[in-house]
């Protein structure tokens, strides 16, 4: 089950746990606390996704 990302879902300073899925020709970038970045053909631009989103935080 994945959690919604909000103030209910993560504490303030709490660490966001990133990662990248394939999907067919794409890239993905998702948070355990239920965020996803758009898909990209990029895998370095979809990590650059998962970092700006832990840096928000």
């Amino acid at each position: 089950m994945e959690q919604q990302c909000g103030p209910d879902a993560v504490q303030v300073g709490q660490e966001h746990h990133t990662t990248t899925r394939e999907q067919g020709r794409f890239c993905v970038a998702r948070c355990g606390c239920g965020w996803r970045g758009p898909a990209r053909r990029a895998r370095s631009q979809a990590r650059t996704d998962a970092e700006a989103h832990s840096a928000s935080f």
